[in-house]
């Protein structure tokens, strides 16, 4: 077959036909393949509709190693086909009337997802280009201890302004800052760090955690029982890191300074660390409002699921571009790249994973998921394939039904946590949510992101496959401890 990538036809353009091309696909599948369905009936989903879901994860762990220059310039072809033809499929499908002529089960279905990836977009991206407008800057030179510290600080600053906030407010000066000694190892760190394990303690700082705070969890409860998990599993990531770059320092001849814009006499007065940008900081606690924007107006108007906060949060951030210095953009060599392709590849997954959470919430609770040693790894090894925010949301209901709760309301929430046998639960739902979300770059919105950013700095990261390699030898012994001392009752009985 012919080479077409070097047509010229690569762009919006092209991206409009690979959508319009997975919806005509998606619609002829409905006619082959029709799935029965009742008025006011959820539908059983049937496990063959996973398969887009499936490929469009082997076209990103393949497509760079198997067609790198293809994949580079059609990998938003293959996400909008894949998702345009579930999201066809689903709303000709799935078309009946849902109970008391509420909208269809396909339509209510894709809206929840299409909302979810508005929301989604909205915070990794703003976050994004709220950071480029802010330029820190740590005092060279580089060492391990200084590189250690700096991702500890990313593990407490990710409680404050979120994972993604704390991944793009400190990717790039931790890169600036190991200029000529960086390795994609440390990369894999950070992300296994700051955009990951780190926001383990409060609901700010991963959204299972945050959905988990609007569906009824108290504020305080990730504090109270994921502390130690936190300083086990960011304490052992953080003792390995400083072995791993110690090791890379002796491998090195020379350290390389960063480059900045100061003298050698100015670096000597510099402070150990310089932040610069107002009008970004100021939107940066901005970003973080617009968290809590729709749960404080849904306790007075009915929002009907719009997302206020989301559309806050994107005026935030386009206001943010257009008043702050460009200089401090330059300084940061920001681009849109790493927006592009993260809201392009979860273009296609937010839509192609419907069918696999609808399977898991229609047929959770007969899987024989059943203890919280069940729950830690069936929520972690989803969490890593799926996005883990729905991810979680799905296994809490699917406790709480296990536990004679099946309304899913605050009320219900509050009640099933309460109980031992609930809080054992939803421990180690929350535990594995957020920590094994970072055995892949698809298990959370940062991690794409963080992994784009590097590879705009030239920086040779692992491919899916690789880092995955990396992450089940570094990080999954960690989590197998962590459920060993915290979630199995084994080594401390619970109570």
């Amino acid at each position: 077959m012919a080479d077409t990538t070097h047509s010229g036809f690569v762009g919006p353009k092209s991206w409009v036909v690979s959508a319009v091309l997975g919806v005509g696909l998606g619609i002829g599948l409905s006619f082959i393949a029709p799935v029965a369905s009742a008025a006011g009936v959820a539908p059983t989903i049937p496990i063959w509709l996973i398969v887009p879901f499936a490929g469009l994860l082997l076209s990103i762990a393949l497509g760079p190693l198997l067609a790198p220059h293809f994949w580079h310039r059609r990998y938003p072809d293959v996400a909008l086909v894949l998702g345009g033809m579930v999201s066809a499929y689903y709303l000709r499908t799935f078309s009946l009337p849902g109970a008391s002529g509420t909208m269809s089960y396909g339509g209510t279905q894709m809206l929840h997802a299409l909302i979810e990836f508005y929301a989604f977009i909205a915070l990794v991206g703003g976050m994004f280009i709220v950071s480029g407008n802010v330029l820190v800057r740590i005092k060279a030179p580089a060492s391990p201890l200084k590189n250690t510290l700096i991702l500890a600080a990313g593990a407490v600053i990710a409680n404050l302004v979120g994972t993604t906030g704390a991944s793009m407010l400190l990717i790039r000066p931790f890169i600036r800052l190991n200029h000529g000694r960086i390795r994609a190892i440390h990369i894999v760190f950070f992300i296994f760090i700051v955009s990951n394990c780190g926001g383990s303690l409060t609901p700010i700082g991963d959204p299972p955690l945050y959905l988990g705070f609007l569906k009824g969890v108290p504020f305080v409860w990730t504090m109270e029982h994921l502390l130690k998990d936190w300083l086990l599993v960011n304490g052992a990531l953080l003792a390995i890191f400083y072995f791993v770059d110690r090791r890379i320092l002796d491998a090195s001849e020379t350290l390389e300074q960063p480059s900045t814009n100061f003298s050698v006499t100015e670096l000597d007065r510099m402070p150990l660390v310089k932040v610069e940008g107002t009008t970004g900081l100021v939107c940066l606690g901005l970003m973080l409002v617009g968290v809590f924007i729709d749960p404080v107006l849904s306790r007075f108007v009915n929002l009907h699921h719009i997302p206020v906060g989301a559309t806050f949060q994107i005026f935030v951030a386009s206001a943010c571009y257009f008043i702050s210095h460009p200089r401090y953009r330059e300084a940061n060599r920001f681009n849109f790249e790493p927006v592009k392709e993260v809201g392009m590849l979860f273009t296609g997954i937010f839509a192609t994973m419907v069918p696999a959470l609808g399977y898991l919430s229609a047929n959770g609770a007969t899987l024989g998921i059943n203890s919280p040693t069940h729950f830690y790894f069936a929520t972690g090894t989803l969490s890593a394939l799926l996005d883990n925010a729905p991810t979680y949301l799905n296994f809490l209901q699917i406790a709480m039904v296990i536990e004679g709760q099946p309304e899913f309301t605050k009320e219900a929430v509050l009640k099933f946590v309460a109980s031992p046998r609930g809080d054992q639960l939803l421990h180690a739902i929350s535990a594995s949510a957020v920590f094994f979300g970072a055995l892949t770059y698809i298990g959370n919105g940062p991690n794409f992101m963080v992994k784009a950013v590097a590879e705009g700095e030239s920086i040779k990261m692992p491919s899916f496959f690789g880092y995955v390699g990396l992450s089940c030898m570094i990080l999954l012994p960690i989590l197998v401890v962590n459920w060993l001392l915290f979630v199995s009752g084994i080594m401390f009985p619970m109570k």
